[in-house]
């Protein structure tokens, strides 16, 4: 059954479940009714005896998944339309839950853009496979929201010391490129974009294993090299601690995160350190519970729409932070927001 006027194109090929995400206009980013026919989907494909596997892409060659429609909720904010954001919100970390438990695999083919949203219908998975086209990144921060869809539980769960990875990744919206993606543990599996058909063509038999015959090997790269100084940097739970840590590293990179920390909300990247030091001790279902609970707060707050405005609709890239500075930030305000 295809599902094309929803933007989701669902069908069975073969032995496999395939899934197209079809806005290319928009980099194939999640709107109501593109997340709706995305359970339905996966719904059924679960319950099909004849579907063994699940394979997700985009469509336009640009983007997986360029993350969720924020304008919208931008706008139902500006409305105080709280019953759409709830809805958005609430049906999107659903079927974020329902791809975390489903029983088959789930295989994304990660070519072009995977943002926010594009995350959470990748990274529940059991293979993100990215070609040297793909680049990621949770870019919350710089529109005032959080890193969400689940990345609460994912994100402190990165290899590596004290949630660094994830707080790095989280705070600064850094982008990992291709490779750089299974290097940061966000994605499984490196498969050159030549090599996708036929990989493609090969998980319709109904066997996630050939993802690994495709694969190509992936050496250490700029994230290994950069391992060190982001474990160092990062592994403070506070954000002036970590600014004084990066002040004192004094490299170009150091500079660099800094310049880019300085253009964030103050109040989002404190609502989100708050946020991964909760979920590194909580389930999936926790999570994903909090996060819908800090959107309330969250959407509410003057930063949101400022922050999108800046980013997506007037594109001056010059936000007004309320309040402008990390030294600003009440706590006790950020707490409120959890509820």
């Amino acid at each position: 059954m295809d599902k094309a006027e929803s933007g989701v194109v669902a069908r069975t090929e073969g032995r496999a479940g395939t899934i197209l995400l079809d806005r290319p206009r928009a980099l194939n980013a999640l709107d109501q009714p593109m997340i709706d026919a995305l359970a339905e989907a996966a719904a059924r494909f679960r319950d099909d005896p004849a579907v063994d596997l699940v394979l997700l892409e985009g469509a336009g060659g640009r983007a997986f998944c360029a993350g969720g429609d924020v304008r919208a909720v931008r706008n139902a904010a500006l409305a105080g339309d709280t019953a759409t954001i709830e809805r958005f919100f609430s049906t999107e970390y659903a079927l974020n839950r329902a791809i975390a438990e489903f029983p088959k695999p789930w295989i994304s083919l990660i070519d072009g853009v995977c943002m926010g949203g594009g995350i959470g219908v990748s990274v529940h998975g059991s293979h993100r496979v990215v070609t040297e086209h793909a680049l990621l990144a949770m870019p919350e921060t710089a529109i005032a929201l959080f890193p969400d869809v689940g990345t609460s539980f994912v994100l402190p769960r990165l290899p590596g010391r004290r949630g660094a990875m994830g707080k790095w990744l989280a705070l600064t919206g850094a982008r990992l490129q291709g490779a750089e993606a299974v290097e940061a543990g966000l994605a499984t599996h490196h498969v050159p974009r030549a090599r996708l058909p036929a990989l493609r063509q090969a998980l319709l038999a109904g066997d996630a294993g050939v993802v690994t015959h495709h694969a190509a090997a992936v050496p250490p790269g700029r994230i290994e090299s950069e391992r060190a100084a982001i474990e160092r940097c990062f592994a403070p739970d506070d954000l002036v601690s970590i600014t004084a840590v990066l002040v004192a590293e004094g490299t170009p990179w150091a500079e660099a995160q800094l310049a880019v920390l300085r253009r964030m909300s103050p109040t989002s990247m404190t609502v989100t350190l708050e946020l991964l030091r909760r979920g590194a001790g909580m389930d999936l279902p926790a999570c994903l519970a909090m996060e819908l609970a800090l959107t309330r707060g969250v959407t509410a707050h003057p930063d949101f729409a400022e922050g999108v405005r800046a980013l997506l609709v007037d594109k001056d890239n010059a936000p007004r932070w309320t309040p402008d500075s990390i030294g600003a930030v009440e706590r006790e305000a950020v707490l409120r927001l959890f509820g």
